[in-house]
């Protein structure tokens, strides 16, 4: 278990006994109802071109063993992924056929240089966590732990990018159910985000990072912003290796189990100074996007006529 301060833990134990009852979402990485996950194959290739029209990539694949020779084919794809691919991208994800049509998706980039970074900051975060012992949670006055991750279009998204800016940063998964929960405080994000910007508040960064890294691919972010209309000018959805949100879900004081078939977990949401540390925390969904949008008020000073 995550270690936690005896006021955290006791927040933490109670809302996982709420979600125990009532369950927060599919087990991650369930397969779609439409693809059984027998038939799925792992591809890799580099996308020739793009029909928004047709909804399709056409990719130049590797071979796949004891399936099919390398070959340029023609793939269905969801609208965020169209966002999120471009011509010459190498890629990796999984492909299936029904009812003659091939569909593509899991869909991440094969960028070297991206991936370095990631992995880079990813084993950082893990020694930091591991030097901090059996109490990694940080508590309101500590410094929040740099990380690197990719955002809903694909692109590698470091902390440090955003130091010099308020942040405010919680966990979600797309596929999350309970009403009351990861879309509850989705919509509190897009209303600070309104607040802010009417308050002429210029310098605030809003993250979201997955509880499901294995299903909630770029492309998947994507369709889950576009489909609520969310205005991703200042607002980072995350993804990436899940050894790295482990860490930041210990370090955060977040739980996350599953049980049964169910993705359970509690929720935090964060506000983080310009220099990087935290100076404010409310446990649970029942946080107010006033509170932060005042706190991020006072941060910004008074103005001068």
């Amino acid at each position: 278990m995550i270690a936690l301060s005896r006021a955290k833990l006791f927040s933490a134990c109670l809302s996982l006994a709420v979600l125990a009852a009532a369950g927060c979402g599919k087990k991650s990485g369930e397969a779609a109802a439409t693809a059984p996950a027998d038939d799925r194959r792992a591809l890799t290739g580099t996308v020739i071109s793009l029909s928004a029209e047709r909804g399709t990539a056409l990719v130049d694949h590797e071979e796949i063993p004891g399936y099919m020779p390398r070959m340029t084919m023609e793939f269905r794809v969801t609208p965020g992924d169209l966002k999120v691919l471009r011509e010459g991208l190498r890629i990796r994800g999984k492909m299936y056929e029904l009812s003659g049509d091939y569909y593509l998706e899991e869909i991440w980039p094969v960028d070297p240089a991206a991936e370095r970074i990631v992995q880079t900051a990813g084993q950082a975060l893990r020694q930091d966590t591991v030097t901090r012992g059996a109490s990694p949670y940080r508590e309101v006055g500590e410094f929040l732990p740099d990380f690197a991750l990719y955002d809903q279009d694909g692109k590698v998204v470091q902390i440090t990018q955003l130091r010099g800016r308020q942040i405010v940063l919680n966990f979600i998964f797309t596929r999350c159910p309970d009403a009351k929960m990861c879309p509850a405080t989705v919509m509190k994000m897009m209303q600070l985000q309104a607040m802010a910007r009417e308050a002429g508040v210029a310098d605030l960064e809003l993250v979201s990072i997955t509880l499901d890294p294995e299903y909630d691919t770029p492309g998947v972010l994507r369709d889950y912003a576009d489909s609520r209309g969310i205005d991703t000018s200042n607002y980072h959805f995350l993804t990436g290796p899940e050894r790295a949100i482990k860490d930041m879900l210990a370090q955060l004081g977040v739980l996350v189990f599953q049980n049964g078939p169910l993705l359970q977990h509690t929720l935090a949401t964060v506000l983080i100074d310009p220099r990087g540390k935290i100076v404010h925390r409310v446990d649970g969904s029942e946080w107010r996007a006033e509170d932060f949008a005042g706190r991020l008020r006072r941060a910004e000073g008074p103005k001068t006529p």
